[in-house]
């Protein structure tokens, strides 16, 4: 059966070890290994893997060796507990031996627990698991943790944030990949070590990471402040660093989505950038109609850049649109 986010939470929280299985699947792959992780310590333990109830099964070699998932799924454990297979990267290849194990399934076998890349609607693998009345399908899609992922994840690390803290966690999980931000809240979490007072903005602030080089810094406020003549150095020093014009079209759509944020909210607390009072100014300048415009001409560069029919040269394609924002910012 499909599940829902919120059913998802309430499932990971106490999950049903009387079910069959569960199959992870989305486009971000560290997305669907965080979510995975979550799901197996919940169910299994921390001790699961040296306890022997947990086998882990590339895919690839279920493609030479049909038999290993049943195997793992009836094989007896010597630890009491609940047991789990763990079949990685699956794809529809491997499809008929996971179906199959999964109609062989009966109570008290080892869970199966599956996690694969974006898998289309006629998916056989996908149609099996949503239609199995006793195990589930999850999709992960690519919108960051909410507040309620958030507060779950602070509550777990036993700290209360402030308002404006989390407020400040929310524009970094935006911001970030999911790899990031969760590294981000283990750094948070070892600074508030042993402080029994509630997660400050400041406290968040410490421990951000640094958005970007100071070059990739340089270029968004050149571009933001409307200095157009500036953009063509800047551009060639980050050429010669190596810098990947996705990457820097996705720090553009951050920045000036920070910049809308505080024109459209104007007095609002600003978070998640080093510089508040430079952003403020920016924002100012601009006014939110022009920086929706603005956020509307990066994503169709991001889309192009993305394009498999692209050929025009990728920076070449960022750094044209960069001229044309700062000449669109320099307009009263």
């Amino acid at each position: 059966m499909k599940l829902s986010t919120r059913d998802a939470r309430s499932l990971f929280a106490k999950p049903d070890p009387t079910k069959a299985g569960l199959l992870i699947f989305g486009a971000d792959a560290m997305r669907v290994a965080l979510q995975r992780q979550a799901y197996l310590k919940a169910l299994l333990g921390s001790a699961a893997e040296e306890e022997m109830r947990l086998s882990r099964l590339p895919a690839g070699e279920l493609r030479r060796d049909k038999a290993m998932l049943l195997d793992a799924v009836k094989a007896v454990g010597f630890f009491p507990g609940p047991r789990a297979a763990f079949v990685e990267e699956a794809n529809d290849l491997v499809a008929p031996t996971v179906l199959d194990t999964l109609s062989d399934w009966q109570p008290g076998d080892a869970q199966i627990v599956v996690t694969a890349g974006d898998l289309k609607k006629t998916s056989k693998l996908r149609k099996a698991f949503e239609a199995h009345p006793n195990a589930y399908a999850l999709a992960i899609y690519d919108d960051p943790p909410d507040r309620a992922e958030i507060e779950r994840l602070l509550s777990e690390a036993g700290l209360t944030p402030e308002g404006e803290a989390m407020g400040a966690l929310m524009e970094l999980a935006r911001a970030l990949d999911p790899g990031d931000f969760r590294q981000t809240l283990e750094k948070i979490t070892l600074y508030k070590l042993n402080d029994p007072a509630p997660l400050s903005l400041a406290d968040v602030a410490a421990c951000a990471p640094s958005s970007t080089e100071a070059e990739v810094d340089d270029i968004l406020h050149v571009v933001a402040e409307a200095r157009a003549g500036e953009i063509g150095p800047v551009m060639r020093r980050l050429q010669a660093q190596g810098a990947n014009a996705v990457t820097l079209m996705i720090m553009a759509i951050r920045h000036f989505r920070t910049l809308h944020r505080i024109a459209a909210n104007p007095g609002a607390p600003v978070w998640g950038v080093r510089d508040r009072d430079r952003v403020t100014r920016q924002a100012r300048a601009w006014g939110a109609v022009k920086l929706e415009t603005a956020l509307g001409a990066l994503t169709d560069t991001d889309l192009a850049l993305r394009s498999a029919g692209q050929k025009a040269p990728a920076l070449a394609l960022v750094e044209r649109t960069f001229i044309r924002l700062a000449m669109l910012g320099a307009q009263k």
